[in-house]
């Protein structure tokens, strides 16, 4: 994965920092655009935000 690719366009928020909120202890959509500000905007990238997210907390959780 690239984690310097943009997810979020509006906020300049890349994969990279949705992982790094997921790794802090981050879980869920709110949690990730409080700590990053990606989906909060105009809203075309949650969906891939929210496909990252459950991505990532599989990884994290060893699932």
């Amino acid at each position: 994965m690239d984690y310097d690719k943009i997810v979020c366009n509006c906020q300049n928020v890349t994969n990279g920092m949705i992982k790094s909120a997921v790794d802090a202890g981050a879980s869920t959509l709110e949690e990730v655009q409080d700590a990053t500000g990606a989906g909060t905007v105009c809203g075309a990238c949650v969906d891939d935000i929210q496909h990252l997210i459950d991505q990532f907390v599989k990884e994290r959780d060893g699932k």
